[in-house]
């Protein structure tokens, strides 16, 4: 059985101007002790997945199909009394900004403890304990959990986020572009980090960003997400030896290959679409140099090229054919 199974999720924004489809049948797994990668531009529906996993969405969003399974148990069926048992304990997520998610007014010490605290009926002493054995598991010394956040670097408040996930021994760990605003050296550490505590505890881990080259050598797999849609998905391997969808050959071609021959870096033309008016066909079709008329007309469906490698584009082949 699979850690996490999410089958045909879909999540829906209800606002003034009309219905959202943020997240429009995406389906993705995840085992034990591996990583998966969700890429995409800005507004492509990332966050929304992660935060229908964890059932945090605000009050507008609302999941209305599919199902998220964890070891079998539908959490999108639970009220959000019974959702509260998983959070922490089975799922945890690890936000981006640490500067902006950590209270600048509490000791790390007693943040880490809080959730320690109501989800294993733990004693504050106990709590504590743990909360300085978490600093030195992500390598900060323990006798800092009397310190307040602004006493710590950015890259040091990312580690006591991702000690605060850790907290309950959850089963996956959601990061949600946890290097954000931080330098290249520091998000290799944090990179790294995630990597040794994820092999450490055999735990499941799920890496959002919009950065499709940090996920290279971080994840097992990766799914790429454009306008509220799966457009491929496979293997690390798959993705960027054998792309095959026109965007995730874009976002590829947006990063400096330092170990090929010097080019120079390519945009992508034009913009997301906006998510109130998706064009017919297929959403990515307006910035597309292999569109047809096909394209124009009918949304494609995901095909399974090779073995766990799926695409869901009309032109696939001809993408294959210039490999």
């Amino acid at each position: 059985m699979k850690l996490l199974e999410v089958k045909n999720l879909r999540t829906y924004f209800t606002i003034s101007q009309g219905t959202v489809k943020a997240v429009d049948d995406v389906s993705f797994d995840l085992d034990h002790g591996e990583a998966l990668g969700i890429v995409g531009e800005s507004g492509c529906g990332k966050t929304t997945s992660a935060l229908s996993i964890a059932k945090l969405l605000p009050k507008e969003g609302k999941i209305v199909g599919g199902e998220i399974l964890l070891e079998g148990k539908d959490l999108a069926k639970l009220s959000d009394e019974e959702i509260q048992k998983h959070r922490w304990n089975d799922v945890s997520i690890c936000f981006q900004g640490a500067m902006n998610a950590l209270n600048p007014v509490m000791k790390i010490g007693e943040q880490i403890a809080e959730a320690i605290v109501l989800h294993h009926k733990s004693s504050e002493k106990d709590a504590m304990k743990k909360a300085a054995e978490l600093l030195e598991l992500v390598e900060i010394p323990g006798e800092r959990i009397n310190n307040y956040p602004h006493e710590f670097s950015g890259g040091m408040k990312q580690r006591v986020m991702i000690a605060m996930a850790l907290a309950c021994d959850p089963k996956i760990i959601i990061g949600d572009e946890p290097t954000t605003a931080l330098d290249v050296m520091v998000q290799a550490q944090i990179l790294n980090l995630l990597e040794r505590l994820r092999t450490e505890f055999d735990m499941g881990f799920i890496l959002i960003t919009h950065d499709l080259s940090i996920l290279a050598e971080t994840c097992d797999k990766i799914a790429v997400m454009y306008a509220g849609r799966i457009v491929e998905k496979g293997s690390s391997e798959d993705i960027f030896q054998r792309t095959g969808h026109p965007y995730t050959k874009k976002l590829i071609k947006c990063f400096p290959d330092i170990k090929g021959n010097k080019r120079m870096m390519e945009g992508i033309p034009g913009a997301p679409p906006n998510m109130l008016e998706i064009p017919p066909g297929c959403p990515f079709h307006p910035r597309c140099e292999y569109a047809e008329e096909v394209c124009r007309r009918s949304m494609p469906d995901a095909i399974e090229r090779d073995r766990g490698h799926f695409v869901a584009c009309h032109r696939w082949e001809v993408m294959r054919s210039e490999r």
